[in-house]
C-alpha cells in the first residue's frame, strides 16, 4: 500500500516562507500594516501605564490627606475673608493633625532687583505663611532653610520653586526686591505638585508682613492634614470650623482629586487611541489577506503541481495559513518593538519611570497572530479546494 502523504515541520517552514522571501517587498508591506496597529496598542498602553504610576508615585508620596480651605463668596458674589482665628479653630477638629495659615500679600511683588518696573511680576506672588507650612504640606527643601520662629520675624523670605527659577536663584544668601525692601533669601522649596500656588510664590513671616505690608491677620489660605482614615470626615466639618457663623462662605477641597481627575482623564483617553489602533491593525490583516488571495492567484500552478505530485488538501491549506500567520507574526514584533521605543522615548522624556506590562506585548503578540491565522483561512481554503487539473489548465 502507498502511505498517505506527509509534511513534516522543516519543510512546511520552507515551503511556507519561500512566497516571502521572493517578494520581500510585498512581504514587507503587509507586515508594516500588522506593525502599525500592534505598535499603537502597545505605545499607548504602555504609555499610559508609565504616566499612571508617575501620578500614582505622586499621590503616595504626597498622601491624599491634604486639604485645603480658602476664601468663599457672600451672598452678593464678592470675596469673603476667612476669620482671623479660623486656623486655630481647624486643629481643634478631630482628626487634624496639622494645619498651617497662609495669605496672598496683594500689594505686594517679588523682583530680582529694585529696577524692575513694578507691573513686571511674572506671575509670581508674596505670601505670609508661619513655620509650620512645610511639615503640613510634607515638603522639602532644595536649598536652605525655611523660616523659624526667630526668622519670621525679619525680612527673610523662602522662595517656592518655579519663584526661585523665574527669578534666576539658584542659591541662598542672596537678596530679592519685595516691593520698597530687601529681603534675603534663606531657602528654595522643592517642587510642592498638591500646592501650585506655593511654587510661584516668595514666602516670608506673619509679623513681618504685618509690620512691613499691613497683613491684617485674616488668611486667604488654610492647608490642613488630617488623619488618612477621616479625611472625608475632617473635610465636611472644616467649613464650620473655619467661619462657625457662615460656613456657607468657605471653599474646602483636596488638592490629590485633581491628580486623580488626572488618572481617571487618561483612562478615558486611552479607549480612543485603542480604537486606534484596532482599527490600524484590522486594516493590516485586511492587507495581508488580500496578499494572500493575490498569492492564490498567481500561484495556481504551484498548487496544481503540488496536489499533482501527491499533495493532500490539507497540506496547501496549511501552506498558505502558516505563510499568513508568519507574514503577521513580524508584523507583530516590529510593532511591539516600535511600541515598547515609543514608550521608552517619551517615558524618559517626561521622567516617568519606564512600564510596560508583560501582558500588553504577549497580547500584541497574540493579536497579531489571530489577525493571520483570520487573514490566511480563506485564501488556504480556496487554494486547498482547487482541482489539480484546474490549476494546471488556469495556470
Amino acid at each position: 500500500m502507498i502511505p498517505p502523504p506527509r509534511l513534516r515541520a522543516a519543510d512546511l517552514l520552507a515551503v511556507g516562507t519561500v512566497r516571502l522571501r521572493s517578494r520581500r517587498l510585498r512581504a514587507g508591506l503587509s507586515a508594516l500594516g500588522v506593525s502599525i496597529g500592534i505598535a499603537a496598542l502597545v505605545g499607548v498602553l504602555g504609555i499610559t501605564r508609565s504616566s499612571q504610576s508617575d501620578l500614582l508615585a505622586q499621590l503616595d508620596q504626597l498622601g491624599t490627606n491634604l486639604l485645603t480651605v480658602v476664601n468663599g463668596r457672600d451672598l452678593a458674589g464678592a470675596e469673603a475673608e476667612l476669620p482671623v482665628p479660623a486656623a486655630g479653630m481647624i486643629s481643634r477638629v478631630d482628626g487634624v493633625q496639622q494645619v498651617s495659615a497662609t495669605a496672598q500679600l496683594d500689594t505686594a511683588h517679588v523682583f530680582r532687583t529694585d529696577r524692575i518696573p513694578p507691573v513686571q511680576t511674572a506671575g509670581l506672588s508674596v505670601r505670609v505663611c508661619d513655620a509650620r507650612l512645610v511639615t503640613t504640606l510634607d515638603g522639602a527643601l532644595h536649598a536652605g532653610a525655611f523660616l523659624t520662629a526667630a526668622t519670621q520675624r525679619y525680612p527673610v523670605t523662602v522662595l517656592g520653586w518655579q519663584a526661585a527659577s523665574t527669578l534666576g536663584i539658584t542659591a541662598t544668601g542672596g537678596r530679592v526686591w519685595i516691593s520698597g525692601h530687601w529681603f534675603v533669601v534663606a531657602g528654595i522649596l522643592r517642587s510642592l505638585p498638591l500646592a501650585p500656588e506655593i511654587d510661584r510664590s516668595a514666602l516670608i513671616g506673619l509679623p513681618v508682613g504685618a509690620r512691613l505690608f499691613g497683613w491684617d491677620g485674616h488668611p486667604s489660605r488654610i492647608y490642613v492634614r488630617a488623619d488618612t482614615d477621616r479625611t472625608a470626615e475632617v473635610a465636611n466639618l472644616l467649613a464650620r470650623a473655619a467661619n462657625p457663623e457662615n460656613p456657607s462662605q468657605v471653599d474646602a477641597s483636596r488638592p490629590s482629586d485633581a491628580l486623580s481627575a488626572r488618572l481617571a482623564a487618561a483612562e478615558s483617553g486611552t479607549g480612543l487611541f485603542l480604537g486606534l489602533g484596532a482599527v490600524a491593525l484590522l486594516v493590516g490583516g485586511i492587507g495581508i489577506a488580500n496578499v494572500m488571495v493575490v498569492g492564490v492567484l498567481e500561484r495556481r500552478t504551484e498548487i496544481g503541481l503540488r496536489r499533482a505530485l501527491g499533495a493532500a488538501r490539507r497540506h496547501v491549506a496549511v501552506q498558505f495559513v502558516t505563510e499568513s500567520v508568519l507574514l503577521a507574526a513580524a508584523g507583530g514584533l516590529l510593532g511591539v518593538a516600535l511600541g515598547s521605543g515609543l514608550t521608552v522615548a517619551v517615558a524618559r522624556a517626561r521622567g516617568w519611570a519606564v512600564l510596560i506590562p508583560p501582558t500588553v506585548v504577549l497580547g500584541g503578540l497574540a493579536a497579531a497572530l489571530a489577525i493571520g491565522s483570520v487573514a490566511g483561512l480563506y485564501p488556504a481554503l480556496r487554494a486547498a479546494r482547487m482541482a489539480p487539473v484546474d490549476a494546471l489548465r488556469s495556470g
